[in-house]
């Protein structure tokens, strides 16, 4: 059995509750005052952390990319985009004091080594490995000398990538998240049936990112055997932004943070008993 992984005060693996991550990423679109309804949705719903994204703009991205025409709130550059929806410390001390308020823990995805150093400011129970840096060992070993637990997130990579970035950052405090990156992702493209295959290829606990439409497919990949899974939260699906469609509005999280928790109930011990509910049923109906 794979060894849990302990963020916080929680642990995460077999015969633990699933841990329900709402990725508010850059949903909250440059406003600190929608991170803060996207923080307490999330906690309203029962989840138990939310993620953001940080980057270091130029760092991140090419000169060519940045310059590249896109229309939006902020401008009409890529780059006029990209600078609006990142927040600063001012912005973060606050998303910091109110996941304090609200009793739920938060973390991030860093793109970059200085976004990285600029998050430990803040002292997070854990990182979250993009993606899309799977291939960025130096980054990974940057994420590793913070001594704590990572999740690695693995869409748009081949079993040969994930291999090489485990050499990396090795398998103590490690997660697996199984993904497939495209906003949002079509049902027949999510591959559930690799949860159970990267749990016995790795030994660690694995968890699902998801960016598809709908509940259901989440669900299915609990009963695969994820221990901790992502999804987009958004205040509105049709607000402007790239990952608002493929998120869940918070009515749509609370649903899943409910079905959840009834089917961990529901599943039981496995041992066959008999109910005291089901005694009198049993003087009514059975005859012999």
């Amino acid at each position: 059995m794979p060894k849990k992984v302990k963020i916080g005060n929680r642990l995460i693996g077999d015969g633990e509750p699933c841990f329900v991550v709402a990725e508010i990423g850059i949903n909250h679109n440059g406003d600190i005052e929608i991170a803060k309804k996207l923080i307490a949705a999330a906690m309203l719903a029962g989840c138990e952390a939310v993620k953001f994204q940080k980057r270091t703009i130029d760092v991140v991205y090419s000169k060519e990319e940045l310059t590249r025409p896109r229309e939006s709130p902020f401008g009409l550059t890529n780059g006029d985009l990209k600078r609006g929806l990142e927040f600063g410390f001012s912005e973060y001390r606050q998303i910091d004091e109110t996941c304090k308020l609200h009793n739920i823990t938060w973390f991030a995805s860093c793109w970059d080594e200085d976004s990285l150093k600029f998050i430990e400011q803040f002292n997070p129970p854990c990182y979250k490995i993009a993606s899309a840096s799977l291939t960025n060992d130096n980054l990974l070993r940057k994420h590793r000398a913070t001594r704590k637990p990572i999740i690695l997130s693995t869409g748009m990579s081949t079993l040969d990538q994930i291999d090489h970035a485990i050499e990396v950052v090795g398998k103590e405090d490690l997660i697996i998240m199984h993904c497939t990156s495209t906003y949002p992702s079509k049902v027949s493209e999510l591959n559930l049936k690799c949860i159970p295959m990267l749990k016995e290829r790795y030994n660690v606990p694995i968890g699902y990112s998801g960016h598809e439409v709908g509940l259901s497919t989440t669900m299915a990949a609990i009963d695969l055997g994820a221990c901790i899974v992502e999804r987009h939260i958004t205040l509105d699906r049709a607000m402007w932004g790239s990952d608002q469609a493929a998120s869940v509005e918070p009515q749509g999280i609370w649903r899943l943070v409910r079905d959840i928790r009834s089917n961990e109930e529901a599943m039981g011990d496995g041992i066959k008993r008999v109910y005291e509910s089901e005694k009198e049923i049993i003087k009514k109906l059975r005859r012999v």
